[in-house]
């Protein structure tokens, strides 16, 4: 494919002209991308070769808000999708790396070889280019940090499952490894619940831990004498031996007011009353 030029063209038309050359060469300037395009497109619904196209128009032309627009978008889109950023990396230089080639065969057809010319030129394209890639990496990083953010606000919710079976009485099962700031999430939601769900009684299910050290122990303790303050009875049940002889050790015990069973079914045969016919649907 030969190149299209007339003499009359700037630096735009001759990209324009020649955008399918433009993108043949981009394609093997690109050597790991070109085999992830398609991939790229279909996880994310990112057309690699449409924005290239875009961002070359951007830099050209100068329209240098356009540019930190459409940095920030993508920036976005790729953090959204966990693209890898070393495939963008390489695609942006990719398209670096054609731009000015494309702009040596623009000089040689036009017959310019101002110098002055030339480094104004490098200094406009490769400060739009680094502009591009500064604003995308940005705004990955602080949108990627806000996903991880809200991502663990989630998973901090569910750790901390609050479980209505009737008006008044809640279950709290706790599974896995409880740490400090696992148990600051615990005390703030479990507080706020009590007041907000006016719960009576909480059973707390501790079958889903196998161990806890003391120091946790100790604020499992605090939280049960806050909401003991607050009007509500606690239940403890499943209480592994390895808490119970870590407690003993330690001569820690609950308070006079706190329960402990044997198992949640036992529980939920206590405090489990069936609804009447003027009753509340009971959750389970």
């Amino acid at each position: 494919m030969e190149y299209s030029f007339k003499p009359s063209y700037q630096l735009k038309n001759f990209f324009e002209e020649n955008s399918q050359l433009f993108e043949n060469t981009l394609l093997t300037e690109a050597v790991n991308v070109k085999d992830k395009i398609n991939e790229i497109l279909q996880v994310g619904n990112i057309d690699l070769v449409n924005n290239a196209h875009k961002l070359v128009v951007y830099i050209i032309d100068g329209e240098d808000e356009n540019l930190k627009k459409f940095a920030e978008q993508e920036g976005i889109a790729w953090a959204t999708h966990s693209m890898a950023l070393s495939f963008k990396l390489e695609w942006v230089q990719a398209i670096r790396r054609t731009i000015w080639y494309f702009i040596e065969k623009y000089y040689e057809f036009t017959g310019q070889s101002k110098i002055a010319d030339f480094f104004r030129l490098e200094k406009e394209i490769n400060n739009r280019v680094d502009t591009f890639l500064n604003t995308f990496f940005i705004r990955y990083s602080t949108y990627k940090d806000s996903l991880l953010h809200a991502q663990r606000e989630l998973v901090e919710n569910l750790s901390v499952p609050i479980i209505p079976i009737n008006p008044s009485v809640c279950i709290l099962p706790l599974i896995g490894a409880v740490d400090t700031h696992r148990a600051e999430i615990l005390e703030e939601k479990v507080l706020t619940e009590v007041a907000e769900l006016r719960i009576q009684t909480l059973i707390m299910d501790l079958s889903g831990i196998a161990t806890m050290e003391r120091a946790i122990i100790g604020d499992l303790m605090k939280i049960i004498d806050g909401i003991s303050m607050m009007g509500c009875n606690t239940v403890i049940t499943g209480l592994r031996k390895e808490i119970v002889r870590e407690m003993t050790n330690a001569d820690m015990q609950f308070n006079k007011d706190t329960k402990t069973l044997g198992t949640l079914q036992q529980a939920l045969s206590e405090y489990f009353v069936s609804p009447g016919p003027e009753s509340s649907e009971i959750i389970l």
